[in-house]
């Protein structure tokens, strides 16, 4: 996982006031401070080299740092996003003449609904803006995992860089890998999310290992890593989404998918 690193404000000048330091956490809890705009915004991400999509959504709410949204289609945290929307030029940090706001967005939160009971909303994501421009690195790998690199308390979003070789302590993704694959052969029935958010492709198949966490699934599907799926299971009664690691052919010319799943568990 890459890092993205904000850069901190120039620092307050030797001698200031109380006054100044007053003022400062009150424009610091101004900018913290969440609005409830449900403004409409068009999402755009991508999966994949290969892989485009556009959403249209309402927000939650909304800080000049950062908004909570719905969408239609499973995200994981530390994916890029690239939001558009009317947002009120009070809270913009640049392009204060533009009619449209048009912000990179890092996915910090991710919480899974029930999308027969949420109009058809799967998550609802909270996301950091964190600039105009995306990285060098997304164009070479969309799928990439970012994080927000260390900063100074209070510092805002000025601008920011790639640090590849900084790493946050604490926000790496947990080894999962570690749980115990279980070599047992499961019907199930793979779904692939297209472009539209709906779930075109499809193909029942069976495992080659499964745990809580990620699955091997044999498959004649070509899908991309960064891409995600559907998981369900009759014999268990199971249904997860998962995102795709890798896909490889073996020694025996069958091809894999390498599922890790998101939002739940697989009940073992």
């Amino acid at each position: 996982m890459s890092a993205l690193k904000i850069k901190d404000q120039p620092p307050a000048t030797a001698g200031g006031s109380d006054k100044m330091t007053k003022d400062s956490g009150e424009k610091s809890r101004r900018l913290r401070e969440r609005i409830g705009l449900q403004l409409p915004v068009r999402v755009n991400g991508r999966d994949s080299v290969d892989h485009e999509w556009t959403e249209m959504s309402r927000l939650v709410d909304v800080t000049p740092l950062g908004a909570r949204l719905r969408l239609k289609r499973p995200i994981e945290v530390g994916r890029l996003l690239l939001l558009t929307l009317a947002m009120p030029r009070q809270l913009r940090y640049f392009d204060h003449v533009e009619d449209q706001y048009r912000v990179w967005s890092l996915v910090r939160n991710v919480r899974f609904l029930n999308a027969n009971k949420e109009s058809g909303a799967v998550v609802e994501i909270g996301v950091a803006f964190v600039g105009k421009r995306p990285p060098k690195s997304f164009a070479v790998d969309p799928s990439q995992r970012y994080d927000i690199a260390k900063t100074s308390a209070g510092a805002n979003l000025w601008a920011v860089t790639e640090e590849s070789s900084e790493r946050l302590s604490g926000g790496t993704i947990p080894d999962k890998r570690k749980e115990t694959r279980h070599s047992i052969p499961i019907e199930v029935l793979i779904e692939v999310f297209d472009e539209k958010g709906e779930l075109s492709l499809k193909e029942k198949s069976v495992t080659e290992n499964i745990s809580q966490f990620g699955a091997a699934i044999f498959t004649s599907l070509d899908v991309s890593p960064g891409r995600f799926v559907k998981l369900s299971s009759e014999q268990y009664g199971a249904s997860v989404l998962a995102v795709v690691r890798a896909r490889r052919v073996a020694a025996d010319g069958i091809p894999r998918l390498h599922l890790e799943f998101v939002g739940c568990e697989w009940p073992l």
